[in-house]
């Protein structure tokens, strides 16, 4: 076979850092994959596409990137190049103003500003580099300079008053629009850090693996090889001098194929559902570590297609739509312990992970920028839409309520099921709290991008 019937063959939901399920509760049922997006991992290579095609084989483990430090001085401001100016106009964008965003005088912005100083940093230290071809696009560092450089002026712990003033002054609001329409009517979704229990030895009840990266897994970039697949990449093994799909999950759970195991978590809806969310929390019950909690964070997959377990009861007949929530599916699972793996093994992706310290308990995981993720205030986005690293105002309503939620957050993560002008899915927090909210939450919502005035509309890096 060769490369390119390789990939014709496999290429379906080949990125993410979640499986693609909009809402837990309800997606469990019905999600599939969503097209492709750009790579979602949590570090992105800030670099220019390789003029070959690169195949990495990851190693198991690899060190978290560092927490950049939102004390620290930014460079002073460099004036825009004249070959990349401002982007004027966009079919995306409609100028609009404060007084369109409901809520905006009672939202507790304050919330935001240690996490916006974060953004501005990891924006700015990018100005001059070359845009990657594989990371998801990030804001245009040059429309970002002066005000980024204002924001250090205000104190380290500002009130909400003098955020407002400080976004009333620099930013301007974009409403995010829709297909024949000014303001999109778009959804929001919730996503969340769930909490395991796990072991580091397998026996007794701790019997489902959480996987590192297997030695052979390749990941291979075809953007240096096809133009028109930049930004792409499929992921498979050698056999002799033949790329291969990698092995499925249910190949995987064959003795002489396990990858290394990072811990045997006690409930296989757990671990599934971990899998699902891409990143989350293990409390080591027994054996090494007893007592102490590590975070699992996505680093790969096996490159094969997401396919619902909830949509595969329905199928079987074994429960309705209504029926197959993720509470449904762990009542099925307690009834039906012996065609668990059955279960499983239907959905023939598997996630990655590795190991990261939990060094602040209060922060979440990191998302596509590489930045901890703040409840209720970070967003997974299309970033082809709106730019990684934006500030963004969205008015929506509670999880499964018509009370107003309006609140100022940041475009920090994406995900493959995240398509669409005003498509989002907002970071809930961590625990079962969190999770219980976030699996409910599908609710309509507008968007406005807060974007630097005189800087044109929201635009990526180019």
């Amino acid at each position: 076979m060769s490369l390119r019937e390789f990939i014709a063959r496999n290429w379906h939901c080949r990125q993410f850092n979640r499986f693609p399920l909009p809402a837990l509760a309800l997606a469990a049922a019905v999600a599939g994959c969503a097209q492709p997006a750009g790579t979602v991992q949590p570090q992105q290579d800030a670099g220019a596409a390789p003029s070959q095609p690169a195949v990495t084989a990851p190693p198991a483990t690899a060190a978290p990137a560092p927490v950049p430090d939102s004390a620290r001085p930014l460079p002073p401001p460099v004036p825009r190049p004249s070959s990349k100016p401002a982007l004027q106009s966009s079919k995306h964008f409609v100028r609009g103003s404060w007084q369109q965003l409901p809520g905006w005088r009672t939202d507790t912005v304050e919330a935001i500003w240690r996490p916006f100083l974060a953004n501005c940093r990891s924006i700015i230290l990018r100005t001059g580099r070359p845009v990657s071809n594989t990371a998801p696009p990030m804001a245009d560092p040059y429309a970002w300079q002066q005000a980024c450089a204002a924001a250090r002026d205000l104190p380290p712990t500002p009130s909400a008053d003098q955020v407002r003033a400080f976004m009333e002054h620099w930013l301007q609001p974009w409403s995010v629009r829709g297909p024949g329409s000014e303001v999109a009517s778009g959804l929001a979704t919730s996503y969340y850090e769930p909490l395991v229990h796990a072991s580091r030895e397998r026996g007794g009840a701790y019997q489902w693996p959480l996987y590192a990266v297997p030695a052979d897994l390749l990941t291979i970039d075809l953007g240096g090889l096809y133009p028109e697949l930049v930004g792409k990449r499929v992921r498979g093994k050698l056999d002799g001098k033949r790329v291969v799909p990698y092995d499925t999950r249910g190949e995987i759970e064959r003795p002489e194929r396990q990858p290394p195991a990072i811990v045997w978590v006690n409930d296989p809806v757990d671990a599934f559902f971990l899998q699902v969310q891409g990143t989350g929390r293990a409390v080591l019950d027994t054996g090494p570590g007893q007592g102490s909690t590590i975070r699992v964070a996505y680093a790969d997959h096996n490159g094969h297609p997401y396919v619902s377990i909830g949509k595969w009861l329905i199928d079987k007949g074994e429960l309705t739509l209504a029926q197959a929530s993720m509470q449904g599916i762990r009542a099925w699972a307690q009834r039906n312990p012996a065609r668990v793996k059955e279960m499983l093994n239907a959905n023939p992706a598997v996630v990655f992970f590795r190991e990261e310290a939990v060094a602040d308990p209060s922060e979440g995981p990191r998302g596509a920028m590489g930045l901890p993720l703040t409840p209720h205030r970070s967003l997974a986005v299309d970033p082809s839409i709106v730019p990684l690293g934006s500030p963004v105002f969205l008015s929506t309503t509670q999880p499964a309520s018509r009370q107003p939620m309006n609140v100022v957050a940041l475009a920090q993560d994406t995900g493959t099921a995240i398509k669409g002008p005003a498509r989002v899915d907002l970071f809930w927090g961590f625990g079962d709290e969190a999770g219980e909210m976030a699996g409910r939450m599908k609710q309509p919502t507008r968007l406005w991008v807060l974007w630097p005035k005189n800087e044109g509309v929201p635009a990526p890096a180019r």
